[in-house]
């Protein structure tokens, strides 16, 4: 069962949290997307201290999320039409298509392709309109637009020849991530084929497909019982005929780690042949220490998952409530890393997803008694600017790649190494 803000605020869960709490929460879902499992309610959340729980937070949105000009304004409605415009509002404030998204979608001529998004040259995201939902909203989620009536841009499609049409022309293209919202929230059925599609032989370029989803951590019953088998099976099907499959899982706290239904539910994908890597954003209040981090990724790794990514939080909804300074993720990031095991190392990180690309931020150096971020591209649109270190001036309340004064060049050897140091050429920014 999954609740909405009023199933929830009817329900036995509501008496849980103190009258205030229940107040707040009906005037914050108006803004942000709210949807909790039963799952996360019963197995993840610690009710007793439930204030300061990771994955309440995680899931509940809080009253500091918002401004206190924008709060005021909530709380003073007057009428329903009042509210219509004070929600829409502040939605568009809080940069609703952050990061060039809207740039990423392909085009063959005169078509648009609404629900793919093709930004880097081997890989295909696809928005399935049936997976434009979740088991249950994260509150820092970068695409939380698309689950409001916010304006007429979402991604998503229902239409497979969209998805054929587009990968038959682009023989580049390796990898195909089907995302959302959460694919896995979709009924088998619906699911599948989209799974057919890419199976197709005319498509055999296509040799990884990826599921981007959180129902390991909000739902793994989806992967047990009679619909879990039936998933299992097909999963298993799709790797026989020479397809790689690899579950892009989120988890932001080991908290999600800890059940025993988890634990199921990732030996079944794993058995089945399922890739499972795991990433995460940092967010302040939720995971925003090297313990945690640590902790999570040697759990991970004891479990068969690829610790993959530590993103830092994109500058879009609550930016301003859940973001970590650069050099504060850069330094968690580090001490987390140092105590880590060479098995769990293959995660990357801090990442920032940003309009040119995934750029990591990979050291801060001294030079002339001013410090410097050493930045590189770990994905970028121009590919020829992969993995090509550059600086940008160190700056202490910088939380986004836009907010950083990128450098032309420290010009000395003694952090120089043979020209690498340089300013990637069509760097570009979305600010």
């Amino acid at each position: 069962m999954f609740f909405t803000v009023k199933r929830f605020l009817k329900s036995e869960y509501a008496e849980r949290i103190n009258s205030q709490d229940q107040k707040n929460l009906a005037l914050l879902a108006k803004v942000f997307p709210f949807k909790v499992s039963r799952y996360v309610l019963d197995e993840l959340i610690d009710w007793r201290n439930y204030d300061d729980d990771p994955v309440y937070r995680l899931t509940f949105p809080r009253k500091s999320m918002l401004s206190d000009r924008h709060w005021n304004m909530m709380e003073n409605l007057s009428s329903v039409e009042e509210e219509k415009k004070v929600v829409n509002l502040i939605r568009h404030s809080l940069n609703p298509h952050p990061n060039g998204q809207k740039k990423n979608i392909p085009k063959i001529g005169d078509r648009s392709f609404g629900g793919l998004q093709h930004k880097y040259r081997e890989t295909v995201l696809f928005f399935p309109a049936q997976g434009q939902t979740c088991h249950s909203y994260c509150t820092y989620c970068f695409r939380w637009a698309q689950f409001v009536n916010l304006d007429e841009h979402k991604f998503k499609s229902k239409d497979h020849k969209d998805l054929y049409d587009y990968l038959l022309v682009n023989p580049d293209v390796t990898d195909v991530l089907i995302t959302g919202g959460d694919p896995l929230f979709m009924p088998n059925k619906t699911l599948f084929s989209y799974l057919d599609v890419l199976t197709m032989p005319e498509l055999s370029h296509i040799r990884s497909i990826r599921l981007g989803s959180k129902s390991l951590s909000f739902y793994p019953n989806r992967f047990l019982g009679e619909e879990g088998d039936e998933i299992i099976y097909k999963l298993k099907q799709i790797i026989k005929s020479g397809k790689h499959i690899a579950f892009m899982a989120h988890f932001s706290h080991p908290n999600e780690l800890s059940t025993e239904k988890v634990t199921r539910a990732v030996e079944r994908l794993r058995n089945a042949g399922v890739e499972i890597r795991s990433q995460a954003p940092l967010i302040k209040g939720i995971n925003d220490n090297p313990e945690t981090w640590r902790d999570m990724w040697q759990k991970q790794v004891e479990m068969g998952i690829i610790p993959y990514y530590m993103f830092v939080e994109r500058d879009t909804g609550a930016h301003n409530y859940f973001s970590v300074p650069l050099f504060r993720a850069y330094e968690i990031f580090t001490e987390a890393y140092s105590q880590i095991s060479g098995l769990a190392k293959t995660v990357r990180g801090p990442s920032m997803s940003a309009d040119p690309g995934k750029v990591l931020i990979d050291g801060i150096v001294e030079y002339e008694g001013a410090k410097h971020f050493v930045l590189k591209f770990i994905q970028a649109r121009d590919a020829s600017q992969i993995n090509k270190p550059f600086f940008a001036k160190f700056n202490e309340n910088a939380t986004w790649l836009d907010e950083l004064e990128i450098e032309e060049d420290l010009s000395d050897n003694s952090v120089k190494a043979d020209g690498y140091f340089s300013l990637p050429q069509n760097i570009y920014f979305n600010s």
